[in-house]
């Protein structure tokens, strides 16, 4: 599959192209494995986003999908906030990820 344009760390150009298969996409060419719970995690980032227009700070973000903040940084291996946002086709997150 071609990927949509994106910035240097990974992010679509433009926000409008992102389907749950680019988002899948982008994920493998990073050597990222989206499981069920981290595809959950996108998802209701997107909700979040479409809600308020902006990306939730992990501490929110974790209360919002009803799970431990800890658990998702052992899960995602990093700031959640990074992949979660990137393989979701929304903004960088801004400040504490």
């Amino acid at each position: 599959m071609n990927l949509p344009d994106r910035d240097g760390d990974g992010y679509l150009i433009d926000m409008s192209q992102w389907t749950p298969e680019i988002g899948r996409a982008m994920a493998e060419a990073d050597s990222v494995e989206l499981d069920d719970t981290k595809w959950q995690h996108i998802l209701k980032a997107r909700e979040y986003f479409e809600d308020h227009a902006v990306v939730p700070p992990i501490r929110k973000f974790s209360k919002y999908c009803g799970e431990d903040q800890k658990a998702m940084f052992k899960l995602w291996m990093s700031g959640p906030m990074k992949p979660i946002t990137k393989y979701g086709g929304l903004p960088k997150p801004t400040g504490c990820v």
